[in-house]
């Protein structure tokens, strides 16, 4: 029995599409969390950092659900940019435009 379980989930993801797959993962990833980073640049320039984001969203119009030109999420500001949420620092809403320059990325820690 403890064979068939993980076969028959094989199978069935086989099955799938590839944007069914993703889907399948993101959501997984959605229900589990992700310890993301979210750096914003002006330029070449890092002004700012969110650490410990789950995830970053897009926002959906009320009426419309249409997909509106910005993302957000919440996250840990590090305002001293060192990698780490220190004592003091706290967690906060953010939204960044589509048009940021953003990089987001899994926690190498």
């Amino acid at each position: 029995m403890k064979v068939l379980i993980p076969l028959a989930l094989a199978v069935l993801l086989s099955a799938c599409t590839q944007e069914q797959q993703n889907k399948i993962s993101r959501d997984i990833q959605n229900w589990t969390g992700t310890n993301g980073v979210m750096e914003v640049y002006a330029g070449d320039k890092l002004v700012r950092r969110f650490l410990k984001v789950d995830k970053v969203s897009t926002a959906l119009g009320t009426d419309d659900k249409t997909p509106r030109t910005y993302r957000y999420g919440y996250g840990y500001l590090d305002e001293n940019l060192n990698m780490q949420v220190d004592p003091g620092e706290k967690k906060v809403y953010f939204e960044v435009s589509d048009y940021s320059n953003t990089v987001f990325f899994e926690s190498p820690r």
